[in-house]
């Protein structure tokens, strides 16, 4: 049966190509175009077929994969969508422990940093002693609380000898405006991982969480001598034990506290991040808080209040390395207590390390700080805001070499090493009128910053650890705020590089 039904389809098929070779060349070329059409159309229904089934299996996958990992509520999806709308791209897991920002390899046209930073603002908010207040008057007389509490506090400071000329208010906040300024439901450090970024040390961490969160107990105004007042809170430790003897030497603050400082100084925090991304470990821990009692619930920068480096109370001040600048020059000529070999009495070196000045002058090239080695402002060309300018420093440039240093700064037990304090940062200030002059004498660099900036995961870095401190990530504007930052500090960074370069400076580790 098989055989002879195999040679009747071979007859039919012979009978249809004899057939088809006789057809006009118009019914020949029909009869192809048909056949092709058929084809393609049963094509494309196939392919069509095993995309529908193709993707309805990936759907069924991720189904599989994210079920039960992730189950966010109404509170959690807000939150995100306010983090997203600056730029933060991530998701937040049920387990808390793990945290995805999308970050971009380079910017592919930097920001014009003049529209957003605008440092006429520092001349506006300068004022004198006397109006150097951050409360109105009509303020401090419902934030001030009983008389007899004020004079026993000043009785008790004043037997004591260290506060003659310290004055302080204390303001009870939270019983006049019934502020309750405690911790939140989240933390405004956000940390979704296990652990912090590994250049942020635990008590860093935790001096953060407590300078963000911390129940505020009281306020005071402290004001000494010729400088100007200064806020501090003293905030709830939540019963953790402070050190005793820290305690027991800080007559201002009783506890942990945090000092206020202006919202325009934000720069502070970017400072403290910038220095720990480093390596450098020189500044005090700062985040930014709103107080709803201050500034119009603006956000303003806290710093962790560090009773050390007041080494003979609030009265005498910090505790200042006092160098003019020639005296300056001639101790990174001596490579002052360099492999722990003490000067000789007459060499004119201080009691700080040589390897602090160039951590320094890294520190405050970056971030174009010249109030500690260039007061003067002789580095650069200064505006007539500055106030260099304003109170006639800048005529002094013609004989730099007795020009004193300011705001160098070390702790009373540690001599050795420098603390970074007072860090106001100018981000307008152009390639060509850079402070050079910061970098005067300096022939080594420390190199684990000098690898991080050659790394180029210098913004990687910064993003990562910037969006811990929520507040200050929404005040900049998100990340959109921030890149148009770190887009000035890396062609900082270029033209740093670039100079070590030409000058043969050695890069060298300084962990000493």
């Amino acid at each position: 049966m098989g055989k002879s039904r195999c040679p009747g389809l071979c007859f039919s098929f012979l009978k249809l190509t004899s057939s088809f070779r006789k057809c006009p060349l118009s019914k020949k070329s029909l009869i192809i175009a048909s056949a092709c059409v058929v084809y393609l159309l049963f094509a494309f229904s196939r392919v069509g077929y095993y995309q529908q089934r193709r993707d309805r299996r990936i759907y069924k996958v991720k189904n599989r994969n994210t079920r039960g990992l992730y189950n966010l509520d109404v509170g959690d999806a807000l939150q995100d969508s306010l983090d997203l709308q600056t730029g933060a791209s991530f998701v937040v897991p049920t387990r808390s422990n793990v945290v995805y920002i999308t970050l971009r390899s380079k910017r592919l046209k930097p920001s014009n940093i003049r529209g957003t930073i605008r440092p006429k603002l520092r001349k506006k908010l300068r004022r004198t002693k006397s109006a150097d207040s951050a409360f109105t008057q009509s303020q401090r007389a419902a934030l001030e609380p009983d008389a007899g509490q004020i004079k026993h506090n000043l009785a008790r400071r004043i037997s004591s000898g260290e506060t003659r000329d310290v004055e302080y208010r204390t303001l009870d906040i939270t019983h006049r405006f019934h502020i309750n300024e405690r911790i939140a439901s989240y933390s405004s450090i956000r940390i979704y991982s296990q652990k912090a970024p590994p250049w942020l040390s635990a008590h860093d961490v935790e001096t953060m969480r407590f300078l963000a969160d911390a129940k505020v107990l009281r306020v005071k105004e402290v004001s000494h001598g010729d400088s100007p007042s200064f806020l501090m809170f003293e905030g709830d430790t939540g019963g953790l034990v402070t050190n005793p003897n820290h305690t027991k030497s800080d007559v201002l603050c009783g506890g942990r506290c945090g000092v206020i400082s202006s919202p325009v100084d934000t720069t502070e925090v970017f400072a403290f991040h910038l220095d720990r991304v480093l390596g450098l470990n020189r500044t005090l821990p700062a985040v930014s808080r709103k107080f709803s009692f201050l500034h119009g619930g603006q956000s303003c920068p806290v710093v962790s209040w560090d009773a050390s480096l007041y080494p003979e109370g609030l009265v005498a001040g910090w505790s200042t390395v006092k160098l003019t600048w020639g005296e300056y020059q001639n101790a990174l000529k001596q490579r002052c207590w360099l492999k722990n070999t003490s000067p000789k009495p007459d060499s004119g070196c201080s009691t700080v390390h040589h390897y602090e000045w160039s951590k320094l002058a890294l520190f405050d090239f970056l971030l174009q700080i010249h109030d500690r080695l260039d007061q003067s402002c002789c580095g650069f060309r200064p505006r007539q805001e500055d106030s260099c300018v304003e109170f006639g420093r800048h005529a002094e440039c013609g004989d730099p070499s007795f020009i004193k240093l300011t705001n160098v700064i070390h702790r009373r037990h540690d001599p050795r090493r420098l603390v970074f304090t007072n860090n106001k940062a100018f981000f307008d200030r152009n390639e060509d009128n850079l402070d050079f002059r910061l970098l005067d004498g300096i022939k080594e660099f420390p190199e684990e910053a000098v690898l991080v900036l050659r790394s180029m995961r210098l913004r990687e870095k910064l993003l990562q650890s910037l969006f811990l401190d929520q507040t200050y990530w929404e005040s900049q504007g998100g990340r959109q705020g921030i890149d148009k930052l770190i887009d000035v500090i890396e062609r900082r960074a270029r033209v740093l590089l670039t100079y070590i370069n030409a000058h043969g400076i050695r890069v060298t580790g300084m962990n000493a």
